[in-house]
């Protein structure tokens, strides 16, 4: 099964963002690590990391801890 992410604006509103697909979830997290500011500066707010359609976890906020 693919591993996703689900992109969300401030208001849990899907919106999109790259189309990626992983085999495992650790590809997943990794590419997510490398790509998270860039898809925060794209306006995305938070993510939900999915295996097919099932919710892993999230969401996960992309907000600076400050």
């Amino acid at each position: 099964m693919d591993y996703r992410w689900r992109y969300q604006d401030e208001q849990g509103r899907e919106v999109d963002g790259p189309a990626e697909t992983f085999a495992d979830q650790n590809d997943a997290e990794d590419w997510f690590s490398a790509q998270w500011q860039e898809l925060a500066d794209a306006g995305i707010t938070q993510v939900t990391l999915l295996r097919s359609e099932s919710e892993v976890y999230g969401p996960m906020s992309l907000a600076q801890a400050d």
